[in-house]
């Protein structure tokens, strides 16, 4: 099983038009994080796309670029590309590009976005939300098997025999389908045999268990076989020398964000206990020591049989970066080597 970090870049609202120091740091920060990634033995680093002042990355494709030119073998993913409010032609052009950078290392995990911003940014309806993905989907696959595309699209113009450059180092850039929670996206991932990664934020990860089914069973149902299929899991992760120093510190940064989070969507403010049970053996986060969030993935891998897990960092006021690199270090080096010898 491939172990990976995944973040969204999260930095302090500034609400400015320039000098933006803060950003920058955080683009270094980074950086910084994806080459201790390596260092320390992890496969995978992933970044997401947003468009909102509480995230620095909205071209993740730049900043792996940038990784790409400090790193040598870890695998190099968006998490997600909106590709809803994208061109197809462009993300392709884009990671196609990264991956002659990287010398073959760049994925595309395409999603449709855990905010809505994108949609009115990028002049798109939001009553499009559906056959908006549909589309855009189908022509990046079509895009990936072949140098010249013929389409006829209802969102983007069409496309009549033209080819499209650069074509990328690997013989096809691998594109992930990115899920939350959805059964037609999972369903869809199952007949196109796509590679598939579910986000377990909330609830139990057992409930996740009848999604993992779904797309097996419609991977099946299309003459695919389900065995060779790609599951990757994606969870938040904070780790510490002490299961009580984990909690302590990652609390403030976890209950801002998703308080912040919940006001936009509705959501009640989340409490100590609350957060607490999410932490637990039976909940989604995976917050204390090396040994804890070890025996968690090992469980859940019990459960889905994935063949990848990404951890998602959380970056806060109240979490210094030395920290945040440490967490990382304690994955790498302390989490990832027992998790292989348990699952291989």
């Amino acid at each position: 099983m491939e172990l990976g970090i995944s973040t969204f870049g999260e930095i302090p609202i500034e609400h400015i038009s320039g000098n933006a120091v803060n950003a920058q740091r955080r683009i270094e920060e980074l950086i910084k994080e994806a080459v201790l990634a390596e260092e320390v033995g992890v496969d995978v680093f992933a970044l997401g796309e947003h468009h909102r002042p509480d995230y620095v990355i909205s071209a993740p494709e730049v900043v792996l670029a940038a990784i790409a030119a400090v790193t040598r073998k870890i695998r190099l993913s968006s998490a997600v590309t909106v590709l809803s409010s994208a061109d197809p032609v462009r993300v392709f052009q884009n990671f196609a590009t990264l991956d002659l950078v990287s010398k073959g290392r760049a994925e595309i995990m395409a999603g449709r976005g855990s905010f809505i911003e994108s949609f009115p940014l990028f002049g798109y309806d939001l009553d499009d939300y559906d056959t908006l993905f549909t589309e855009k989907l189908d022509l990046l696959l079509s895009i990936n098997s072949r140098e010249v595309v013929t389409s006829k699209g209802r969102h983007r113009p069409s496309i009549q025999g033209l080819g499209v450059y650069p074509r990328p180092y690997q013989p096809q850039l691998p594109v992930w389908l990115a899920v939350g929670g959805t059964p037609a996206s999972v369903v869809r991932a199952g007949k196109l045999n796509m590679p598939l990664t579910i986000a377990i934020l909330g609830g139990q990860p057992a409930q996740f268990m009848q999604l993992v089914n779904l797309y097996r069973k419609s991977a099946t149902d299309a003459g695919h076989d389900a065995g060779k299929l790609q599951l990757c899991i994606n969870q938040h992760m904070y780790i510490a020398d002490t299961s009580a120093q984990a909690a302590d510190e990652f609390w403030p940064t976890y209950r801002e964000l998703f308080t912040r989070i919940g006001r936009e969507r509705g959501w009640p403010p989340v409490t100590r206990p609350q957060y607490e049970y999410l932490r637990s053996p039976e909940g989604p986060l995976l917050v204390g020591t090396v040994q804890e969030v070890a025996d968690k993935i090992i469980a859940e891998h019990k459960l889905f049989n994935n063949t990848r897990f990404l951890a998602q960092t959380i970056a806060g006021p109240d979490i210094p970066h030395s920290k945040q690199l440490h967490s990382i270090r304690l994955f790498g080096e302390g989490v990832a080597p027992l998790v292989r010898a348990a699952v291989g």
